[in-house]
């Protein structure tokens, strides 16, 4: 008796395709894991600079960075990416004035021609003024 059934032949034609798409958009999806990003511009209200440096991890859909450097002594973020690599954040840091800074950031991915990826973010400070800003950071 031959028990050795090939899994496409149990699989009707409809969910073979699915399963297909389905792992081709998983291939697209953003690993944020191992990557380190610099600032390349921030509003006036930021305290993020082009000193500042991000080291990303990543699980499953979570992510997230350690980040220090200019006016920043020590941060981190957490987020959730999305499959489209979108990061929903919060983030946490102690400035060079020894205060503690918290926000919130929605970041959004662009796949630059060498596979490296840039950032566009969208923030607010969720203590002190509660204003917002934009800034990018880039992969390096």
């Amino acid at each position: 008796m031959n028990v050795h059934v090939h899994l496409r032949e149990k699989i009707p034609t409809f969910y073979t395709f699915s399963l297909l798409r389905l792992k081709k958009e998983l291939l697209k999806m953003i690993n944020y894991n191992n990557r380190t990003f610099k600032s390349i511009g921030n509003s006036e209200n930021g305290e993020v600079s082009d000193e500042t440096v991000f080291h990303y991890f990543q699980e499953g859909n979570i992510v997230w960075a350690n980040y220090s450097g200019g006016q920043i002594t020590k941060g981190t973020l957490i987020a959730k990416a999305a499959p489209n690599g979108v990061l929903e954040m919060v983030y946490q840091h102690i400035n060079k004035d020894n205060e503690i800074r918290t926000g919130k950031c929605t970041s959004t991915p662009e796949v630059l021609p060498d596979g490296k990826v840039k950032l566009h973010e969208s923030w607010q400070w969720t203590s002190g003024d509660f204003s917002e800003g934009n800034s990018v950071i880039i992969e390096v």
